[in-house]
């Protein structure tokens, strides 16, 4: 399905600056030769120029709110002002 929707490259939000930087040198390390097949993955998608990885600060996170526990202000928020999603107590 066509949704409308145009990306040169796929946003691919990190919080993580070593990860973003590693992502960024082609030049492969011995500290860097255990790394998961999966980074290797992003790291061909990147130079391929189908995503872009952006830094995002770690309070901004979206994803933590589906995969950690988080205090229930710091999850409120990013589900109502980030997520957009409402409470159906106050939409009545």
């Amino acid at each position: 399905m066509n949704y409308g929707v145009k990306l040169e490259k796929a946003p691919l939000y990190c919080d993580n600056t070593s990860a973003i930087n590693l992502t960024k040198n082609l030049i492969q390390h011995s500290k860097t030769k255990h790394i998961k097949i999966s980074n290797h993955f992003i790291k061909d998608c990147i130079q391929k120029g189908e995503i872009e990885i952006k830094f995002v600060k770690t309070k901004n996170q979206l994803v933590d709110s589906f995969i950690k526990p988080l205090a229930r202000d710091r999850f409120n928020k990013l589900k109502t002002t980030e997520l957009g999603v409402l409470d159906m107590k106050n939409v009545c």
